[in-house]
């Protein structure tokens, strides 16, 4: 009987991950709107009603493609993040940054699909935070490690009062850092990621031409505004 299980079981992972890479591919001639588990089921000679055991509905779909793309990603940003050392602050910053924008070129329709637009109709369920969180988790990472090593200089200007409650939302991702430097933090990623995704969509073509060389020095000014020197 176990053997028999682990079989029932293997076959199980096989088709939900067959069912999972042509829906990727769906991504990037459909979009997630277009997404269609009866697609899915015509592409692998499958009757509608059987795919359904694997995902109840398109949101389910959707949910594993998210939470394997944020995965994927946070994966992406850890692996090479950990090649730097410790005491390296601003290199593990560049490295981080880098790690976000190559994933992100090489894998642009999933990076749409949790960085894009949201999907009419969809919202996401609590199951895909701890994916989500990956990536951030590293860069607030490095900021926590710089501030309590003293490699990050105190912003001039402190955050309102009114953005306390918000700043306790960060929290957990930059313990023992003051609310001004969380907030730099923030614009740091938002710099980041609007970067990026000007980059994926389009919006630097025909105006930046090496679009690498342009990421690395305005990654390098926020790892500046930040204060890493090192």
């Amino acid at each position: 009987m176990t053997a028999s299980r682990t079989a029932r079981e293997r076959v199980r992972a096989e088709l939900t991950r067959e069912i999972t890479d042509i829906a990727r591919r769906q991504l990037a001639t459909e979009g997630a709107g277009g997404l269609s588990l009866r697609a899915v089921a015509r592409e692998m000679g499958m009757v509608s009603s059987a795919i359904y055991r694997y995902f109840p509905s398109r949101d389910d779909l959707l949910t594993t493609l998210i939470i394997d793309g944020y995965n994927a990603l946070g994966e992406a940003v850890e692996r090479a993040e950990a090649t730097c050392p410790r005491a390296a602050h601003r290199q593990r910053w560049l490295t981080a940054c880098h790690a976000v924008r190559d994933w992100a070129v090489a894998h642009p329709h999933e990076y749409a699909l949790i960085y894009g637009s949201p999907v009419p109709g969809y919202q996401a369920p609590q199951d895909t935070i701890a994916a989500r969180v990956r990536d951030v988790t590293v860069l607030g990472r490095i900021i926590a490690d710089a501030w309590r090593a003293g490699a990050l200089r105190t912003p001039e200007t402190e955050a309102p009062p009114e953005l306390g409650p918000d700043s306790a939302n960060f929290r957990a991702l930059m313990p023992e850092v003051p609310d001004s430097v969380i907030w730099l933090a923030l614009t740091a990623w938002t710099t980041l990621y609007g970067w990026v995704n000007f980059e994926v969509f389009g919006q630097f073509n025909n105006a930046i031409e090496d679009r690498g060389t342009a990421f690395g020095h305005a990654m390098g000014l926020m790892g500046d505004t930040m204060g890493l020197a090192q």
